[in-house]
């Protein structure tokens, strides 16, 4: 079973049925993971639901 890499919660998923780019996302924090490698399950950062909100509003901050 593999660990998010942002939050290292352990995520339940049916491995042999996942594909290498496939985008999942952590039950635990949002985070967006990318599947870099089936064997072993390896994954990676696409993007952080709390950073994606946090960089909408430096955005809007950045524009007024």
């Amino acid at each position: 079973m593999p660990a998010c890499p942002e939050c290292d919660a352990m995520i339940d998923i049916e491995e042999d049925q996942l594909e290498e780019g496939q985008i999942i996302e952590c039950p635990e924090c949002g985070a967006e993971l990318e599947v870099v490698s089936t064997e072993p399950v390896e994954l990676d950062i696409v993007s952080s639901g709390e950073a994606e909100d946090e960089g909408n509003i430096d955005e809007g901050d950045e524009e007024t």
